[in-house]
């Protein structure tokens, strides 16, 4: 069933040892099998490569000329309009819109009803020379939960003052990476540098005492301490220094007030910063997150999935704070199934795939060609760069 519809899984596998992407596969594996007549799909296409994001709309597509009827749920705007033959709309709750024919719907017009307001789709991701090496990953070997190998050599490195993307379908191997670089997993060869020190295999708090900051893929359980409040969150790495620290006491004035200027400056809507972060919404969450991470002013930070789950207003706010924390200098590493966030955020993209590195890129331009698309597609398939070029798909370095 997974090869029938390009769905690859491993069935041996427990659920816990899945990536997110990968339970979602599991999910819509378990609906095609059943054989449903009404399929309600969320997100479906977060796990796939674009070449299978079309293979399966051509099953939709083959659904539908049957008679099965398909509720198809995602942010993704180009996809919605692309699938569906009526879309509605919901805002905090609300339908705004419903039963519209997606033809001659614009992208610009279904973000307006979803955020109530303009939203800027163009990213203004300024010309910039970047700096020296300040992420150096040589040669790092790795295991996943299972115990298998997860990680088989990879190396990359980013510069300051430049985003780097990785590109993947879910479950090979980017969480792994992120925690081998955090100090959250160890490597079982190899090495992590990180401004000229080795960091693999050492506590997380050497790395954070080195300028790293972490947005993991799950907010909920690894981002945050759910039952703890705004303000408990947010000094979650500044609890042992002075303001927030005096006399190795907590002075719960200083961290009120510090929580405060974050809600203010990074735009968290929540009634106070006493609040529990698990009563916030996935957006205002990840606000709380990066406002966390990025007022210790790192010099280099991993972004994983940092805008999976938000509408359209929020991922143009975490946008902005990556390309904010790109032109202070600092050194990006993003790790995202969304190929269109990728291509429009990062100088550099590497494509990975099972443990290894298939191919670099470089992004040239904020509308890159079907050519390009296509080349990174094919390597998150398993189809090395240089045989891509050799066979003529793409001229890019």
């Amino acid at each position: 069933m997974g090869e029938q519809y390009g769905l690859k899984v491993d069935p041996r596998a427990k659920i816990w040892q899945l990536s997110v992407g990968e339970q979602q596969r599991v999910e819509l594996l378990k609906m095609l099998y059943r054989g449903v007549n009404v399929l309600i799909m969320d997100e479906p296409t977060a796990v796939l490569a674009p070449q299978e994001i079309e293979g399966l709309f051509e099953t939709l597509r083959a659904m539908i000329a049957q008679g099965k009827s398909v509720i198809f749920i995602s942010h993704k705007l180009q996809e919605v309009t692309a699938i569906a033959d009526r879309v509605t709309v919901l805002r905090r709750g609300r339908v705004t819109a419903s039963g519209v024919s997606t033809k001659g719907v614009t992208r610009q017009e279904l973000a307006r009803l979803m955020v109530g307001r303009e939203v800027v789709f163009f990213v203004d991701k300024k010309p910039k020379q970047p700096g020296d090496v300040v992420l150096d990953v040589k040669n790092i070997h790795a295991e996943n939960d299972k115990g298998l190998p997860a990680l088989r050599g990879l190396s990359l490195n980013v510069r300051a003052g430049e985003i780097v993307g990785l590109a993947g379908v879910a479950g090979n191997g980017q969480n792994v990476l992120s925690e081998v670089i955090t100090g959250m997993r160890k490597c079982t060869q190899g090495e992590v540098i990180l401004s000229g020190d080795k960091v693999n295999n050492r506590d997380t708090l050497f790395g954070i005492q080195h300028g790293m900051a972490y947005v993991p893929e799950d907010r909920t359980h690894v981002g945050s301490a759910p039952n703890l409040s705004v303000t408990d969150n947010v000094i979650m790495k500044k609890y042992r220094k002075t303001p927030i620290s005096k006399g190795g006491l907590l002075d719960m004035t200083a961290a009120t007030n510090f929580a405060k200027e974050l809600k203010q400056a990074y735009d968290i809507i929540v009634p106070t910063v006493n609040t529990p972060v698990r009563l916030l919404s996935g957006g205002n969450l990840q606000r709380v997150i990066l406002a966390r991470e990025i007022s210790g002013n790192p010099n280099f930070m991993v972004a994983v999935q940092p805008t999976r789950g938000l509408d359209v207003g929020a991922i143009e706010g975490v946008h902005r704070l990556l390309l904010t924390q790109r032109e202070a200098g600092a050194a990006v590493l993003l790790v995202s199934e969304e190929l269109e966030e990728l291509l429009s955020l990062s100088d550099r993209v590497y494509v990975i795939y099972e443990g290894k590195i298939m191919g670099e890129v470089k992004v040239k331009s904020m509308e890159p060609d079907d050519s390009l698309i296509e080349a990174i597609g094919l390597m998150m398939t398993g189809t090395p760069l240089d045989q891509i070029q050799k066979e003529g798909v793409t001229s890019h370095d």
